[in-house]
C-alpha cells in the first residue's frame, strides 16, 4: 500500500459506514446515527483534502468519492422515509435524479468519450441541502424544540434543488454530447 492510496481507503471506509448509519436510523438510535453521519462527513473532507493537498487523486477516487456520498445520502433518505420522517416522494425524486445522472454519464462515457465530470454549483448546493435535511431531521428527533416548519422548508428547498440540478445536468451534458460527437 502506498500513501497515495489513503484517500481511497478512507472513501471505502465511508462506503462501509453506510450500513451502520442506516441501521441506526432504522432502529431510531438518532444519537448514534448523528455521530456516524458526522464521522462520514469528516472522512469525506479528509479524503478530499489529502487527495488535493498531496496530489493523491486518482481516477478510482474520482469515481468512488461521489459514489460514497450518494450511497450515504440515498441510504439515509430511504431509512428516514421508511420510518416516516421524510416523504417517500422525496426519496423517489432524489433516487430518480441520481439514476438519470448516472445513466447519462455511463452513456456519455461509452458512446461519446471518457467522462471527466465536475459537479456543478447547483449540484453542490443540492448535495449541501440534502445533507442539511438529513442532519435537521436527526437533530429534530434528539431536540424536539426544532420547529417542523424548518424541516418542511428544507424539504421544499431540496425538492427545488433536485429538480433544478437534474435538469441542469441533462441540458448541459446533452449539449456537450451533441458538440463532442
Amino acid at each position: 500500500m502506498k500513501r497515495s492510496d489513503i484517500p481511497n481507503l478512507i472513501t471505502v471506509m465511508r462506503i462501509v459506514l453506510v450500513v451502520p448509519v442506516s441501521w441506526s436510523l432504522l432502529r431510531q438510535e438518532f444519537g448514534l446515527a448523528l455521530a456516524l453521519f458526522f464521522v462520514a462527513g469528516v472522512s469525506d473532507g479528509l479524503d478530499g483534502f489529502l487527495a488535493k493537498h498531496y496530489g493523491w487523486s486518482s481516477r478510482l477516487g474520482a469515481l468512488l468519492d461521489p459514489l460514497a456520498d450518494k450511497a450515504l445520502l440515498v441510504a439515509c433518505y430511504a431509512s428516514l422515509a421508511w420510518i416516516g420522517l421524510l416523504p417517500v416522494w422525496l426519496l423517489v425524486l432524489v433516487v430518480a435524479r441520481d439514476v438519470v445522472i448516472v445513466a447519462g454519464a455511463v452513456v456519455y462515457n461509452y458512446r461519446i468519450r471518457r467522462l471527466e465530470a465536475q459537479p456543478t454549483l447547483i449540484s453542490k448546493l443540492n448535495t449541501l441541502l440534502q445533507i442539511l435535511l438529513v442532519l435537521l431531521v436527526i437533530v429534530q428527533q434528539l431536540a424536539p424544540w426544532v420547529d417542523e416548519v424548518w424541516v418542511r422548508g428544507l424539504i421544499y428547498a431540496v425538492t427545488v434543488s433536485v429538480v433544478w440540478s437534474g435538469l441542469d445536468y441533462v441540458v448541459t451534458w446533452s449539449r456537450r454530447a451533441r458538440h463532442d460527437q
